[in-house]
C-alpha cells in the first residue's frame, strides 16, 4: 500500500549532486499526515505548512528542497490517497497547487518562481494571512479576500498534455 515512504521516496532525488535534507523528510511527513487526515484540522495544517515554508525560506532554501517539495506535489507520487482529491478548503488546495507549480525554480531562477508567487516567502505569506478554523469560514473569508487560482489544482493534466504536445512535435 502506498503511504509516506512512498512518497518520499519519489522526491528524495539529488539536484547536481545537492542531497535533499533529512529534515526536509520529517517537515513534509507532517504535512503530508494533515493533509489526508480527516477531517482535517486546519489550525495544525497551517502550522504544518508554517514550519515546511520556513525551513524552505531560510536554511534549507537549497535546489534539491524546493525540487523535492515541488515534485511531492505536483506528482503526488506514491501518494496514499491524492491531496487533490481531498476536502481541503479551497486556499490550501490553492497553496499546495503553488507549491507544485515553480517552487523549484527558487534558487536557480527565482525570478520565475517570484513571477508565479511560488517563492517560498510568498507562499508563507498566503499562509501566514488564513485565519479561519472551519472549511467554511475558511472559504467564506477567501472569497471575499483572495483570488483562487482554481485552474491550476494539479500539474499531472498538464504535465500529460505536455507529454502529448511534445510526442506530436517529435512525429
Amino acid at each position: 500500500m502506498a503511504g509516506f515512504d512512498d512518497a518520499w521516496a519519489a522526491v528524495d532525488q539529488p539536484r547536481d549532486g545537492e542531497p535533499v535534507s533529512t529534515e526536509l523528510r520529517l517537515l513534509l511527513r507532517r504535512v503530508y499526515s494533515e493533509v489526508l487526515t480527516a477531517p482535517v484540522d486546519l489550525t495544525v495544517l497551517k502550522e504544518s505548512l508554517t514550519a515546511l515554508l520556513e525551513y524552505l525560506s531560510g536554511q534549507g532554501r537549497t535546489n534539491a528542497n524546493c525540487w523535492a517539495v515541488d515534485m511531492f506535489f505536483c506528482l503526488s507520487e506514491g501518494w496514499e490517497r491524492d491531496w487533490t482529491e481531498q476536502q481541503l478548503p479551497d486556499y490550501f488546495h490553492d497553496v499546495l497547487a503553488l507549491m507544485g507549480q515553480a517552487l523549484h525554480s527558487t534558487v536557480r531562477t527565482p525570478k520565475i518562481a517570484e513571477n508565479f508567487d511560488c517563492l517560498p516567502e510568498q507562499l508563507l505569506a498566503r499562509v501566514r494571512r488564513l485565519s479561519c478554523n472551519t472549511v467554511n469560514e475558511c472559504n467564506a473569508i477567501l472569497r471575499q479576500s483572495l483570488p483562487t487560482i482554481r485552474g491550476i489544482s494539479s500539474h499531472q493534466s498538464w504535465l500529460s498534455s505536455l507529454g502529448e504536445v511534445t510526442l506530436r512535435m517529435k512525429e
